[in-house]
């Protein structure tokens, strides 16, 4: 026996290696006919890993104190040996999470991978999502900048429309009467510790759960169903590694192009991705023309502003906000086709769909701009923007509220007993 076989027969002996090797990489078996949506997944946690790397980075720079904030992350940027480098790494990857993660939740959208029965992995999909959100919010006041002050301000304030413990819970969450060091402490603590290793937890969970009922697949088909009798192999199955490892990193590569040509030559993206308000040292004093949250929440923001107040409190809006994002965890019970993939749906589902993707990226385009950008409707007060969001949402939430009515009554194609590729 060579030594490198003796020493892993010891690890074995004491730690399940080669079993999960096994179980999660070489005889995991996945369908033979993932596309181009399938490689966000991956994708995923590659960012994951950068945020945490560059994160730890600048921890060992960034001082969470609100008179040191700002001038910790220019020291950061000018002074630190490639400081500016891995800001603009952890900058980028905040914002190149979500556009990952929206195209892996199309993903799931496009061919039922919240159906039966992956359910629990959706879920876990979900929660995921939620994490990301907080993680991204208590992330983007640490810059101590005038659109992270400001931000934060408006989204804490939110909370205090909340009926009966609404102020305490605003001052609760910011650790004061305002935005101030209290809160920037709490949120690096949060930002740092406790929410990254719920977020850990989570991946695994939704790795896990996704490995004990098998990848879904373009055609919605599940391929436990044909086995070879002899071997017990999913006939429409290979091994994940090495092809899927090999395919994922061609991936990576186009991925990891797109992120440097960012990082390098428009890390703002226009500021959509870095604000130009945050690189001025935060003022409480002075308040911004314009206060919106980064793009990857401005379609909640959107709804938000589309829902009227109600006796002077934004309460109704938060609520709607709210369920903008919770709607999602109800999409198993909430379709009712019998078949998973896009491939095969009717034309009611594809065009609700449609619609759907339309709304969300109107939304989040109203949301970015100032609600009298568009102007008002001649001879009235309202503005053709916030009527704008208001019809959108209707859209929004119709996809979800009418789904088990159009899926229920749409006609469907046939599935094929096998993955067609």
């Amino acid at each position: 026996m060579s030594k490198i076989a003796a020493l892993t027969q010891w690890i074995d002996d004491r730690f399940p290696m080669t079993s999960n090797w096994k179980a999660h990489l070489t005889e995991y078996y996945a369908p033979k006919n993932f596309n181009f949506w399938y490689y966000f997944g991956s994708l995923a946690l590659l960012v994951l890993v950068i945020q945490i790397l560059s994160g730890i980075f600048l921890t060992m720079h960034y001082k969470p104190d609100a008179s040191q904030a700002f001038a910790s992350v220019e020291y950061i940027m000018r002074d630190v040996p490639s400081g500016w480098l891995v800001r603009y790494i952890h900058s980028t990857g905040a914002s190149m999470f979500f556009v990952v993660v929206y195209l892996h939740m199309m993903r799931g959208l496009l061919y039922g991978s919240f159906r039966k029965p992956r359910e629990l992995v959706w879920i876990f999909g979900m929660l995921i999502y939620l994490c990301l959100m907080a993680e991204a919010f208590f992330g983007y006041l640490l810059p101590w900048g005038q659109m992270s002050y400001w931000g934060a301000q408006v989204i804490v304030n939110l909370f205090s429309a909340v009926p009966f413990v609404g102020e305490d819970l605003s001052v609760w969450i910011r650790g004061d009467y305002v935005v101030s060091d209290a809160t920037l402490n709490r949120f690096f603590a949060f930002h740092v510790i406790a929410i990254p290793l719920v977020l850990l937890g989570l991946v695994a969970a939704h790795i896990l759960a996704l490995h004990e009922v098998g990848s879904n697949n373009p055609d919605g088909i599940e391929i436990k169903k044909k086995k070879d009798p002899k071997t017990g192999i999913p006939l429409d199955g290979i091994a994940f590694h090495p092809y899927y490892t090999v395919k994922d990193i061609v991936g990576v590569v186009v991925f990891l192009m797109v992120f440097s040509v960012i990082i390098f030559f428009m890390p703002e993206v226009g500021g959509y991705f870095l604000e130009y308000n945050n690189f001025i040292p935060a003022d409480p004093l002075k308040t911004p023309p314009h206060i919106a949250p980064v793009w990857y929440f401005t379609p909640y923001y959107a709804m938000l502003r589309a829902v009227p107040a109600m006796l002077g409190s934004q309460f109704p809006g938060v609520i709607v906000m709210g369920l903008g994002v919770m709607v999602f965890f109800l999409l198993p019970w909430l379709d009712r086709g019998k078949v998973k993939s896009i491939r095969y749906r009717g034309p009611k589902y594809k065009i609700w769909l449609t619609l759907f993707v339309i709304s969300f990226v109107i939304l989040a385009w109203l949301g970015m701009n100032p609600t009298d950008f568009l102007g008002k409707f001649p001879g009235s007060t309202l503005e053709m923007a916030t009527f704008l969001a208001r019809v959108f949402t209707v859209i929004y939430f119709a996809f979800f509220v009418l789904m088990p009515w159009y899926t229920a009554t749409d006609k469907e194609k046939p599935e094929p007993e096998r993955v067609t590729g």
